[in-house]
């Protein structure tokens, strides 16, 4: 089984954002890879892994990808360090891309590679736009889920059946290989991801994807990684939606203590107009 993971390195969300002439000051910020990617590497993994004794399936290969500036080959090498095979990185500048324009180019990598399944993170966590794996699927003309908790890989190895939670409860979608999957935070629950391989008595750490070992990140070093520009998938360096500017949100006013719950209610009432 060949799986494509598509990643993105974004500004680690812990750290207090700087506005700077109407943008994000991005000037001495740390970057990682996007939590939701970082767990969609986890789930390839889990899939094509006995996971009691870290002993992959037959022919299984992990590639990621990766859309960004030189420097984003750091975060590239972290997901090699985690048991990825190896990568594709395509130079550009995030001013260059957008969704639309990073779909065009996973849908030029899908179609170089051929993989049987795309898992990629729900969002990234510092735009939200939760857009490009609904679009990439639409592109394909490819079967997909969105938000999945739980996947488990049919015996005959040619579907998986998803779990995804919504509003009423846990709707579960089968779908086949040649599919795409995006994947919510509950994915890497202890016992979140089967493929029919792992015991049914092991048990993942669920504390999250899985740290890069020392023996990982020496391996990564000699690992392959691809590079390739925005042209050569045929997309261009412009994009359809751009930043103009970025402002705070006007601060609060201070809370009130009011004296009795009747007083509450007719504050809500009158005031603020919420009852």
């Amino acid at each position: 089984m060949k799986i494509l993971v598509p990643v993105k390195r974004v500004p680690d969300p812990t750290q207090k954002a700087k506005l700077k002439d109407g943008h994000i000051d991005l000037t001495g910020a740390s970057w990682i890879v996007n939590t939701f990617d970082e767990y969609a590497v986890e789930t390839a993994l889990r899939l094509v892994e006995n996971g009691a004794d870290g002993t992959r399936l037959p022919g299984a290969e992990i590639i990621v990808v990766s859309i960004g500036p030189d420097d984003a080959a750091k975060e590239i090498r972290t997901c090699l360090a985690m048991g990825a095979d190896r990568a594709i990185h395509v130079v550009a500048t995030d001013a260059e891309i957008d969704s639309l324009a990073v779909t065009k180019v996973l849908k030029g990598v899908v179609e170089a590679e051929k993989p049987d399944l795309v898992i990629m993170g729900k969002q990234a966590v510092d735009g939200d736009a939760n857009q490009v794996g609904q679009m990439l699927a639409g592109k394909l003309g490819w079967p997909q889920a969105t938000f999945a908790a739980t996947v488990e890989l049919a015996a005959d190895k040619q579907s998986l059946l998803v779990g995804r939670e919504v509003d009423g409860g846990v709707e579960y979608k089968r779908v086949p290989l040649h599919s795409v999957i995006t994947v919510d935070l509950r994915i890497v629950g202890s016992k979140s991801v089967k493929n029919g391989v792992t015991p049914e008595s092991h048990a993942y750490s669920g504390e999250g994807a899985r740290l890069p070992s020392l023996k990982g990140i020496m391996a990564a070093k000699k690992k392959p990684m691809a590079t390739a520009k925005l042209a050569d998938y045929g997309v261009e360096a412009q994009p359809s939606i751009k930043e103009l500017s970025v402002t705070l949100p006007p601060p609060r006013k201070a809370g009130e203590i009011v004296a009795d719950i009747p007083t509450l209610v007719k504050k809500l009432a009158d005031e603020a107009k919420a009852l």
